[in-house]
């Protein structure tokens, strides 16, 4: 297991956030300042990213074993979990495993079904893309950011993504460049990301607390199918949509996106 690196803001009850595929806490503070006055909020780097250790295993069964220790070593018996991408899936299978331990469930962005071997999902491709682009970046001649930009460009062509993305250069007191997140497992372990939570249908029938879904009106990571998928699985569950929003729902529409967290937690 790995003991995660975190921020801390607030007071009240037990929040805890998790980021995404690429991401990290610092992609999160925002959010995290709005909600301190009424929770206490602990943002997390999940392992292989942000601060967290690089360990050669990345799938939601130790993502997982990483979270229980980190809440155990918090003394936190049970919290609200919301999840981003990557991270929402991470807090579905925590509440599977342990569903006397969340107050509260929000999923953003994500469905519990599989993006890894059905042909029609473009996610798949999508990070096989964005995986292959940082991995080609030649950090051992690297002089600045924009030569870097530059070279992800070739594959990514949004801005937003590749600014996204370039928050894990990271600069050594050196003038080195190396990146935060572990490239080289999370390729070798993509498929293990991308997997879906189907097999623990009985399980997550166990969890009767409320749980809210939020997804981008403009993002292909929620489909009608998989609508049908939520509410089969989480009892109690609630779908909502941010208008203009793609993937990145909280980085795109803040103010929307806190709304909908508040109408649910409060």
């Amino acid at each position: 297991m790995a003991k995660l690196n975190y921020k801390f803001l607030g007071e009240g009850p037990s929040l805890i956030i998790l980021h995404g595929l690429y991401g990290s806490s610092d992609n999160w503070v925002s959010i995290g300042r709005e909600l301190m006055q009424h929770f206490s909020v602990y943002i997390l780097d999940l392992r292989n990213h942000g601060d967290s250790p690089h360990l050669p295993d990345h799938n939601y069964q130790v993502m997982t074993d990483d979270l229980l220790e980190f809440m155990n070593n918090q003394n936190i018996y049970s919290a609200i979990l919301l999840g981003h991408s990557m991270g929402g899936k991470v807090a579905m299978s925590f509440t599977a495993l342990h569903p006397e331990r969340v107050k509260k469930l929000i999923v953003v962005d994500i469905s519990p079904r599989s993006y890894a071997y059905n042909l029609g999902d473009l996610q798949k491709t999508d990070h096989e893309i964005i995986l292959t682009a940082l991995a080609n970046v030649d950090l051992i001649n690297l002089k600045s950011r924009k030569e870097a930009d530059a070279m992800i460009a070739q594959k990514i062509k949004s801005t937003k993504v590749r600014q996204f993305l370039l928050k894990n250069l990271h600069r050594n007191k050196d003038k080195s460049f190396e990146w935060k997140i572990n490239l080289d497992v999370l390729q070798a372990n993509l498929a293990s990301v991308l997997v879906g939570l189907e097999d623990e249908r009985e399980d997550l029938n166990e969890y009767k607390n409320p749980a809210l879904f939020i997804k981008g009106e403009l993002s292909d990571y929620i489909l009608k199918i998989d609508e049908s998928l939520i509410d089969e699985l989480f009892i109690n569950s609630t779908i909502k949509t941010i208008k203009g929003a793609s993937h990145w729902v909280h980085a795109e529409k803040p103010e929307e996106f806190l709304s909908l967290i508040k109408e649910f937690l409060m």
